[in-house]
């Protein structure tokens, strides 16, 4: 198997992991089908940061496991990675995304009634205006996509291979990091920070996340521009090796 598929192969593997273990979570454990046991905005927090973890740990030596057009961007932005290599992980990312994003709906299928509900919670979609989980509008979405995405990218471009990051200690941080911008983010946009992801619920929900769907494309990007400009300008030259790796 050549290395492109190898890595198309494994992106989608991950991300359909992270879609299963994020918006799965808060599909199912935030009290949507039981008032009494919602994980809350902590629990939700925690499933992506420990499915990023999680996943690092297991393709990060194939692909870096970037599982995330942003990260990819970012690594491209900084020569990490080369940007003639990137296809493979765009489409393993989208394509991941949207299979594990129909394996929630196949599960939730199952019971008469509970995917419907699901779409009309918004399926774990992002939003903004009457969307968004708290109400803000375009602009307040737009900032915290931006900035929450900047920071997390910055987190994975300053651990992935960096001479003092101890080995095997950046898919930690980098989970922690992706556990602090949902945090800080879900009441706001219920966090993006990853085109995939967003994509892939939207598509799930079917209404009005689809046509929402591009400031969660745009703004991510743009954060994950911004902070592959900020990781130039202040990296010391050997905290750049020209790897893609973010769990090494």
């Amino acid at each position: 198997m050549n290395e492109n598929t190898r890595i198309g192969i494994v992106e989608a593997l991950g991300t359909m992991i992270l879609v299963i273990g994020g918006p799965g979570t808060a599909i199912f454990a935030t009290g949507g089908f039981n008032a009494g046991l919602s994980v809350g905005i902590l629990g939700v927090a925690l499933a992506f940061g420990i499915s990023l973890v999680c996943m690092a740990y297991l393709i990060g030596h194939i692909s870096g496991c970037h599982i995330n057009p942003a990260v990819t961007v970012g690594m491209i932005v900084t020569k990490k990675l080369d940007a003639a290599k990137s296809p493979p992980y765009f489409v393993g990312q989208v394509v991941g995304g949207l299979v594990g994003a129909g394996i929630l709906a196949l599960i939730l299928s199952g019971t008469s009634g509970y995917l419907s509900q699901a779409q009309d919670a918004g399926f774990a979609s992002n939003g903004y205006g009457e969307h968004s989980p708290a109400g803000f509008d375009l602009v307040s979405v737009a900032i915290i996509e931006i900035v929450v995405t900047a920071i997390f990218v910055l987190i994975v471009l300053a651990t992935t291979n960096s001479v003092g990051v101890p080995a095997g200690f950046g898919p930690i941080a980098a989970g922690l990091g992706l556990t602090l911008v949902h945090l800080i983010s879900i009441p706001v946009s219920n966090t993006s920070v990853n085109p995939a992801r967003s994509i892939a619920t939207a598509v799930f929900q079917g209404d009005w996340a689809l046509g929402q769907v591009w400031a969660f494309i745009v703004f991510p990007l743009i954060g994950a521009a911004v902070a592959g400009a900020i990781w130039i300008a202040v990296a010391a030259p050997d905290a750049a090796p020209d790897v893609a790796s973010a769990a090494e």
